[in-house]
């Protein structure tokens, strides 16, 4: 019995170490030799990336991020062993997810500067909620053609996010239902400076343009 909690601990670690993994950083640093953290808008993410270093690289490090918490995800049945019951794996896979969205946030491989978790949650999306993901990828999609502003089509997404869960698709998991409300509050706290420079109008607009010129 010990053995198993033992497992499923060590599961959580791995899925935070995994989530600590900083594209951005690695890439910025490795190939451009910058901290992307440094420039911009400060945040280790695919937005600053794109605007620091181009499409390319944002949209790789968008799928490295989302995959990373995806696969998080996929290791519980390897650490929950035959233990847990079907309800219960769900929620060790919750825990895992939330595991893997931490080290994103706070990566122990880079002085815990991470992310916002935006792209993480989509990988968490993608593995325990599947059926809701493309309605909130239309949402997202939808806001941010219109509006030009990724921090606005991210937090309106998550907010909208547990209303189309229980509403929409009727999800009846309680532990599912709650992690879609989790993500309803995390990311608007995770945008907070972001939230406030909307409401002055001092927002960044996405460019796509080549790459913003990266100021010394």
């Amino acid at each position: 019995m010990i053995e198993n909690y033992l497992l499923f601990i060590t599961g959580g670690i791995v899925a935070y170490l995994m989530g600590s993994i900083s594209s951005s950083v690695w890439i910025g640093r490795m190939f451009f030799g910058i901290d992307v953290r440094e420039k911009g808008s400060g945040n280790a993410g695919a937005t600053n990336t794109i605007r620091l270093l181009g499409l390319k690289v944002g949209i790789a490090v968008l799928l490295i991020d989302t995959l990373k918490a995806w696969g998080a995800v996929q290791l519980a049945p390897l650490f929950a062993n035959d233990f847990l019951s079907a309800q219960i794996l769900v929620n060790y896979k919750i825990i895992l997810s939330a595991c893997a969205v931490l080290g994103h946030v706070f990566p122990v491989f880079t002085g815990f500067r991470g992310g916002k978790g935006v792209a993480s949650l989509v990988g968490v999306v993608i593995a325990l909620l599947p059926y809701a993901f493309f309605l909130v990828l239309a949402w997202f999609l939808l806001v941010f053609i219109t509006t030009r502003y990724v921090s606005l089509a991210s937090v309106t997404s998550a907010v909208l996010f547990p209303v189309m869960v229980v509403f929409i698709f009727h999800e009846q998991s309680p532990s599912l239902i709650i992690l879609s409300i989790l993500i309803a509050v995390f990311v608007p706290f995770t945008h907070k400076k972001n939230i406030n420079r909307l409401l002055k109008g001092e927002e960044l607009k996405m460019s796509f343009r080549k790459r913003e010129e990266i100021k010394k």
